[in-house]
């Protein structure tokens, strides 16, 4: 087991006095058998009226509600937790499901509809040509090995860039550039592998990281696949490697445009500044 310190904080700064509306938060780590909640604190200024609330994909999502006027709105999130995934690689996949190409079966395809649904319909598909490197048609492959194949290609064929404005990339235009940030990559897994008929997840979090030059503290993004027999399991393309217990996952979602650590609007004047630190330190 590890424990985790997790601070984010998040600044805006208005040009003027300006009057908040409501703001969704989602910065409370998913608890489950490989993670549990410690010690949890979040702390607000202006004063804001919390009410807590679990959304259709059972994310815990904050909704903050203000009263007072202000020029400056200050969330801070300080959350320990204890992690239990340390053995990423120990699960076993149904036997159906082991070797790739598989159907799901069908009452599990019902459910899974959302996640298979391609997202993208460019009119010209680049992903389709793109994958034919990754796999062939007639192939034969442990359908693991295929999904790490995937997420090796897409780190070794990508520059990591940071980006700080909002919005996700189109994955056409990720393989266009041949860079991008977490989410861009986390993006374009997902859309390869729905492409594969794999039911594919977008998840927000965190990863335990020593700063660096190109990660000096931020969120952090991958994608999840639903294996039989195995459950919803994550993929890093950003590092190339399997989920851990380096990664604090916050929520997931279907698309990666819904899961934002902090929505809201204000009324005033535009030009509102943002400043957001995240530091994840390891706890003995």
């Amino acid at each position: 087991m590890r424990r985790y310190k997790i601070l984010h904080r998040t600044y805006y700064n208005f040009p003027e006095v300006v009057q908040l509306q409501p703001h969704t938060l989602l910065l409370r780590p998913r608890e489950g058998h490989e993670l549990r909640i410690e010690s949890s604190n979040l702390d607000i200024s202006p004063k804001a009226t919390l009410r807590w609330r679990r959304d259709v994909e059972d994310n815990s999502v904050a909704v903050a509600s203000f009263s007072e006027p202000t020029n400056q709105l200050k969330i801070e999130s300080e959350v320990i937790i204890q992690h239990y995934n340390e053995a990423p690689l120990d699960f076993l996949v149904a036997d159906y499901a082991r070797d790739y190409p598989f159907a799901y079966q069908a009452e599990d395809r019902f459910v899974l509809a959302p996640y298979l649904a391609i997202a993208t319909q460019p009119a010209v598909d680049t992903l389709k040509p793109w994958l034919a490197g990754v796999w062939q048609a007639g192939e034969k492959i442990e359908t693991y090995s295929l999904l790490q194949r995937l997420n090796k290609t897409i780190n070794q064929s990508l520059t990591y860039q940071l980006r700080e404005e909002p919005g996700v990339q189109a994955p056409e235009e990720t393989l266009a550039l041949g860079s991008g940030s977490c989410r861009d990559s986390a993006y374009l897994f997902m859309e390869a592998a729905r492409r594969l008929g794999l039911a594919a997840r977008f998840v927000s979090g965190y990863l335990h990281t020593p700063p660096s030059a190109t990660d000096f503290g931020s969120t952090h993004a991958w994608a999840e696949v639903l294996l039989p027999g195995a459950g919803w399991k994550g993929f890093d393309p950003t590092i190339g490697e399997m989920v851990g217990a380096d990664h604090i996952p916050i929520a997931v979602a279907r698309s990666p445009q819904s899961v934002p650590p902090v929505a809201g609007a204000y009324v005033g004047a535009p030009g509102a500044s943002l400043d957001v630190g995240v530091w994840v330190t390891e706890l003995k």
